[in-house]
């Protein structure tokens, strides 16, 4: 484990030998933990990354998803609770063999469960960990609407929390994997529910 205290010093140690997962502090100095999330983003890394956020901060709770963390714990908190979300993020991004290869696929969308690789039209989609786990859960479930909290305990084992949470994946998520994520075609909001994933094509 290292720490730093540094926005920048973070983004140099990060670039030198990219680490397994990055616990990031709103309140850093030199450069703020928005801006360090935002960096390590642009930059194409899928490092998962759980934000710390004080209790009044839920605008920049929305902003670091937005920005792509893959979950945050708000202070104070124990250190058993950011223990136990630390693992959770790291058995979700950990590659491990499976006995039966599955990809799905959809309209120029293919998704490689085993090696958590997702391409559209033939290219690499930069996805965050969660943002991988909501979109195989969604492809697997095609036609069903889910609500929100169904999605939050399934994707992120969480049997309670904020519900915005989902809805900032939902909107990142179309970003990436529809031609107007204005007027989405694969990942469509059912009003007074939630969201349901509606294939396009019949094949895979």
């Amino acid at each position: 484990m290292v720490a730093v205290t540094d926005g920048r010093e973070a983004l140099e140690r990060a670039g030198a030998a990219l680490p397994d997962l990055v616990v990031l502090d709103l309140m850093l100095p030199g450069l703020d933990g928005l801006e360090v999330c935002r960096r390590l983003r642009s930059s194409a890394s899928g490092v998962p990354i759980v934000m710390l956020t004080a209790l009044g901060e839920e605008a920049d709770r929305v902003l670091g998803l937005q920005l792509g963390a893959d979950d945050y714990v708000t202070k104070p908190f124990s250190p058993r609770e950011l223990v136990l979300r630390v693992q959770s993020v790291l058995r979700r991004a950990s590659v491990r063999p499976d006995p039966v290869p599955e990809t799905l696929s959809d309209d120029g969308l293919e998704v490689d469960v085993a090696r958590r690789i997702a391409r559209l039209d033939g290219v690499e989609l930069a996805l965050t960990v969660r943002e991988f786990d909501l979109l195989v859960f969604l492809m697997r479930h095609p036609g069903r609407a889910f609500k929100r909290a169904e999605l939050l305990e399934a994707v992120w084992g969480w049997t309670f929390g904020d519900q915005s949470t989902v809805t900032v994946h939902v909107r990142r998520l179309r970003e990436k994997v529809e031609a107007d994520p204005a007027e989405p075609r694969r990942i469509l909001t059912v009003w007074g529910v939630g969201y349901r994933y509606e294939r396009a094509s019949s094949d895979g």
